[in-house]
């Protein structure tokens, strides 16, 4: 079962362990009396099975974002690590934060093409999510009223406020260049790992 991720550059893989060398993928199985656990450390980047399925990834990612999150208390180096982790995982034309300050949502980590930097509240996919304070999924962003289109290559959507006691401090914001690419797996997940990202604000 995998329990914990780790980076071999923090010495967190220590102890009498049988060490897997698969490419940038590394397996440890401790030998223990008790039933083993197997974690999984990665150097510089995430490695998946390609014939797993969404959900399996997710739950997968999730359980690194909470590691990765693990006694560093910068809130831009967690959200910069896990747009990556996302971005990485599941290859999605763009994924990123953007921070209620004020009156706007401004441009946080991300990983994808350039976007915009400010967003009203109310305005397009991010700002609805915002003022509802609720997650929005767009099949096909051409067909939502007011979509702000940051880039054109983009055709779905998926939206996640960030809660902490019941206001919205941030937004994730997931985009693909595929129509109808997100479904009610990614809420599930996603609403999870807002669970995770909301006690870093």
């Amino acid at each position: 079962r995998l329990s914990h991720v780790c980076s071999l550059s923090h010495g967190h893989c220590s102890r009498n362990s049988s060490i897997i060398f698969n490419k940038r993928l590394i397996l440890l199985m401790y030998r223990k009396n008790t039933p083993f656990d197997s974690y999984l450390c990665t150097v510089e980047q995430i490695v998946l099975n390609p014939k797993a399925s969404k959900a399996q990834k997710y739950e997968l990612a999730l359980k690194q974002a909470q590691v990765l999150c693990e006694g560093e208390s910068n809130l831009i180096a967690n959200l910069a690590n896990i747009t990556a982790l996302l971005k990485e995982t599941f290859q999605w034309f763009w994924v990123g934060f953007y921070i209620v300050d004020a009156s706007e949502l401004v441009l946080g980590p991300f990983q994808g093409p350039v976007a915009c930097t400010r967003i009203q509240k109310g305005k397009g996919v991010c700002g609805t999510a915002w003022a509802s304070k609720k997650a929005i999924v767009v099949p096909d962003v051409t067909k939502f009223p007011g979509h702000i289109a940051c880039n054109a290559a983009s055709l779905s959507e998926i939206v996640i406020p960030i809660l902490k006691n019941d206001e919205v401090f941030a937004i994730l914001d997931v985009d693909s260049d595929r129509l109808d690419a997100f479904d009610e797996t990614d809420l599930k997940y996603l609403a999870l790992l807002e669970r995770l990202v909301s006690p870093l604000f």
